[in-house]
């Protein structure tokens, strides 16, 4: 089976979505198909090799460039070939372009978008078929998220192959679109859905909860869980050395990930007297962006006296961090969002450190899955420390569900699994293709 898969990358920061991505894309070649995975709009960071073409397709900076000068004037063409440049694209990962994801400041570019052959950046998408005509013939197309739908139409209208879109997370930024703006975005995915042959949702949560939203055919949805690239997780073991209890966090150092709940949690354990022995050691990217929320979140440990007990690593390579959760007796990431996948979530059970998470979101889906830690209140930094401090009192309960964590993960969460049941539902579309 030859495929190409388009997915987005998030320039300079590390992603979910694009270790997910990557992940499926390395899965698919081992098992044996042609798979071309492009990056569309900006580069991927990645922690782990990266399989992706070095092309960039559909450039963030010409799709922003056609949003803001849609007519002709003199000059234009020059500038939409400096704005089409791959080596401006593959310096967006040294710089911090937090904005970039911020979907007020994006709006009409991102209905443009959705509008697919309709929109600003169609000259855009004839280059990407154009591209796909002239280098690939793939059996099908995978497109990463819903927010990439616009494509869909002109390429299924181009190529007349068979369109799989994922399911991935979209809600958090159309959420953030302004009311007018959400209206419309939701208005033309619904409408664009029905080019699309199937979706594959992250979790069972995301995809009952997306198709009730937007209104996509439940029928035409299929789950595939997220997987984790174990090789590096197979021989990983707890560091026994003389250290603090630890409870570990790693994610963007965004509200909507909840480092603030758990800072506040952590301070409730201090407090109590109980744990004298106790850190909190924190990674994930840093963006100009939040710098208020960060500054934020330094004056709480200031104001608490939590200087020495609370490390906020910030960015972390893939080394760093599989040291981290060497270190970790609990891991938390309390979002107030509910998260439709959580890929720390399931590294951190993959390393055999026990989770304590919000019953919300795909959370309790993973918990229940996994029997590899616990469920707190959402938004209760309060019980969340209640529910660390039984982990935490208890090295038992820990090693147990860790153990069970990690067993779960390598059976039901790993790159080869999610690549079969990707797979799967491909070949669903084309009997007549050969595994």
């Amino acid at each position: 089976m030859k495929i190409v898969y388009l997915a987005t990358g998030a320039a300079n920061m590390y992603c979910g979505s694009c270790m997910h991505d990557n992940a499926l894309a390395a899965g698919m070649k081992d098992a044996g198909a042609d798979v071309s995975l492009f990056t569309l709009y900006t580069p991927m960071r990645l922690d782990e090799p990266a399989v992706g073409e070095k092309q960039i397709l559909y450039g963030g900076i010409k799709a922003y460039m056609t949003q803001r000068f849609p007519n002709p004037f003199p000059g234009r063409n020059l500038l939409m070939r400096l704005a089409g440049s791959q080596f401006l694209h593959r310096l967006m990962p040294y710089f911090d372009i937090g904005s970039a994801v911020d979907a007020e400041a994006n709006a009409e570019l991102t209905i443009s978008m959705l509008k697919g052959e309709q929109g600003n950046q169609k000259e855009l998408l004839h280059e990407l078929i154009e591209w796909i005509q002239k280098y690939h013939q793939p059996d099908v197309i995978h497109v990463t998220n819903a927010l990439m739908i616009g494509v869909v139409r002109e390429l299924k209208r181009s190529l007349k192959i068979p369109i799989t879109c994922g399911l991935h997370g979209e809600d958090i930024f159309l959420e953030g679109l302004p009311p007018h703006f959400q209206e419309e975005a939701l208005s033309l995915i619904r409408e664009r859905s029905h080019d699309v042959d199937r979706f594959l949702a992250i979790s069972s949560y995301y995809g009952t909860m997306f198709s009730k939203w937007v209104g996509i055919d439940p029928n035409k949805i299929d789950v595939v869980y997220p997987g984790v690239a174990l090789n590096d997780y197979r021989d990983l073991t707890p560091d026994t050395s003389s250290r603090p209890l630890t409870v570990g966090f790693l994610a963007r150092f965004v509200p909507e990930k909840g480092l603030h709940l758990l800072v506040d949690a952590f301070a409730t354990l201090i407090h109590s007297g109980e744990f004298q022995n106790l850190q909190l050691v924190a990674g994930g990217y840093m963006s100009s962006a939040y710098k208020t929320y960060i500054n934020g979140i330094r004056k709480k440990i200031k104001d608490n006296g939590l200087e020495d007990r609370v490390k906020l690593l910030g960015t972390l390579d893939r080394t760093q961090k599989l040291n981290l959760f060497r270190q970790m007796d609990v891991f938390s990431v309390p979002a107030p969002y509910r998260e439709p996948k959580g890929i720390s979530i399931l590294e951190a059970l993959a390393a055999g450190v026990p989770v304590v998470q919000p019953e919300h979101g795909s959370y309790p889906e993973w918990i229940q899955a996994t029997q590899g830690g616990l469920l707190c209140r959402p938004h209760d930094s309060v019980d969340l420390a209640d529910k660390l401090a039984m982990l935490l009192r208890d090295a038992e309960l820990r090693k147990r569900l860790g153990q069970q964590g990690r067993k779960a993960v390598f059976e039901k969460f790993s790159s080869e699994v999610m690549t079969s049941a990707t797979l799967g539902s491909m070949r669903r579309l084309l009997p007549e293709i050969a595994p």
